[in-house]
């Protein structure tokens, strides 16, 4: 069930490319999963899925830059993927959302059409954030959305390589100082990583990394010159207003 119309709110993205609806309160949409959308490559007849994929705007975004994907969206809260699948409507984007938690085993996954070896393209926002050193939300959905179990990345990675075909692509975003996470947890079945180190402000540690794997990739990992959100004045950068937006893509997404 959706809540009332006065507890759910209409948002402009993308510059207003994409309308979504959303939860007043709770997990809102946000910069990270525009960044992740800007930083998927796909291409239209793909079979894209988005993991954790909340009201869809990762899933979404990606959707309106590149036409014709197949889409299913995968979200554990019933009452999201509703707004998801509406969303989709809204916005006139062939999408399915489905009601699944993304560490169920592969025959709940199957259940759904996600069958093992059948997708070209993921993309996760994981929730990232260690529970020892970050207090939880006393918001259910927003608690889920954002605090992460000692085993959370490695059982999305894993759902991840399960439905990616071989040489499929995994794009995920996740919280900088857990890099060495990301790397333990693509190690099985995955190679050709290219990272992106997203900062909030120059000067300062990275806050985010943006990170492509290929399922079976080979090449030697890459390390790309890092992306400033902001000016020194506190002000988004041009480039990164431009993706934010829906007018470029970051460097991952070029083919």
């Amino acid at each position: 069930m959706i809540e009332a119309a006065s507890d759910i709110t209409e948002d402009a993205l993308l510059g207003g490319q994409l309308l979504l609806k959303q939860k007043r309160s709770g997990h809102r949409a946000g910069h990270d999963a525009i960044l992740l959308a800007a930083a998927t490559e796909a291409t239209g007849g793909d079979r894209v899925v988005d993991l954790g994929a909340g009201i869809g705007t990762a899933g979404l975004a990606l959707a309106r830059r590149i036409a014709g994907i197949r889409l299913s969206m995968v979200e554990i809260d019933p009452e999201l993927a509703g707004l998801a699948r509406a969303n989709a409507a809204a916005n006139a984007i062939a999408a399915e959302a489905i009601v699944l938690d993304v560490t169920a085993d592969a025959q709940a996954f199957a259940a759904h059409g996600l069958v093992p070896d059948s997708v070209d393209v993921v993309l996760m926002n994981p929730p990232f954030n260690d529970p020892a050193r970050h207090r939880g939300s006393p918001d259910p959905s927003r608690r889920t959305a954002h605090v992460a179990s000692e085993e959370t990345l490695h059982a999305w990675v894993h759902a991840a390589r399960r439905i990616l075909r071989s040489n499929g692509v995994l794009t995920l975003i996740w919280r900088a100082d857990g890099l060495a996470d990301v790397m333990a947890a693509l190690s099985r079945g995955f190679g050709s990583l290219a990272i992106l180190p997203v900062h909030g402000e120059a000067g300062k540690p990275a806050i985010r990394v943006l990170v492509r794997a290929v399922k079976g990739g080979r090449a030697p990992t890459r390390l790309l010159p890092g992306l400033m959100l902001n000016e020194e004045s506190n002000v988004p950068k041009k480039e990164v207003r431009d993706v934010l937006e829906g007018r470029a893509v970051l460097p991952l997404a070029e083919p």
